[in-house]
């Protein structure tokens, strides 16, 4: 009669040795990973470099969204910034990558 032990401990996968395998294909497996790693990270990289340094505001994405929906750009600059003229803050204007 088997007790639990001798059932748990029976090797039901065969010889093990043969074939040698399992570390070829291991290792070919790792640099696949590990070049895919390193070919994303680069393309996130290249893509935050393209990204402007400032994103702009709430205020004045519905100051802008005011202007195309008809009111004048005084209305808009009124409404968006409580009657104060808008200042650009940042050292260049545009959407493209800024250099320093």
């Amino acid at each position: 009669m088997l007790t639990a032990a001798e059932v748990l401990a029976q090797n039901n996968f065969g010889n093990t040795r043969t074939g040698g395998l399992a570390g070829p294909m291991g290792l070919f497996l790792i640099l696949v990973l590990a070049t895919a790693t390193v070919l994303l990270i680069r393309n996130m990289n290249a893509r935050l470099r393209r990204l402007p340094d400032q994103f702009p505001s709430a205020s004045d994405s519905a100051a802008a969204g005011s202007v195309a929906s008809g009111a004048g750009p005084a209305a808009a600059v009124s409404e968006a910034t409580g009657g104060a003229p808008a200042r650009d803050s940042s050292p260049k204007s545009g959407t493209g990558p800024q250099q320093l």
